[in-house]
């Protein structure tokens, strides 16, 4: 389920007019990566916006303010620590995002409050508790 659809659209407009910005010279060497770096040289033409060569990243070409930080669910992105922080957000616009240093004890504690909360898990897969993992180590070793 997509919420936010129409915030979405405008991003997506705003965004295929952007350019596709490349790092300086990435085209001529192969050991250079195409991702984006900022050209520093003094006579740099890429620096100076000589016309004909790939434009600088700009603060204008940034996307719609009330579009920014939507997942592309639609739904503001929020990190979870604990249950704690799973109770500041409404269910009805707030997406959580369980932190990668959060164990596995308190993971699945956070799952089963969410789904009680009809709160979106954006990566709320459960983890396999001990006593399956040691069944499937008990199988291969059979």
């Amino acid at each position: 389920m997509v919420i936010n659809n129409d915030l979405l659209e405008q991003r997506k407009k705003v965004s295929e007019h952007r350019p596709k910005f490349k790092r300086q010279e990435s085209w001529r060497y192969k050991r250079l990566a195409v991702n984006w770096r900022k050209p520093k040289g003094v006579d740099n033409k890429m620096r100076k916006q000589v016309s004909g060569v790939p434009p600088l990243v700009k603060i204008g070409y940034r996307g719609p303010r009330i579009s920014r930080g939507l997942h592309p669910s639609g739904y503001v992105d929020n990190l979870v620590h604990n249950i704690k922080d799973l109770m500041l957000l409404d269910n009805t616009k707030d997406a959580a995002r369980i932190a990668h240093t959060v164990g596995n004890k308190k993971r699945l504690e956070i799952i089963s409050k969410a789904e009680s909360m009809g709160i979106k898990l954006i990566n709320g897969k459960k983890a396999e508790s001990d006593s399956s993992k040691s069944s499937i180590v008990k199988k291969d070793q059979k």
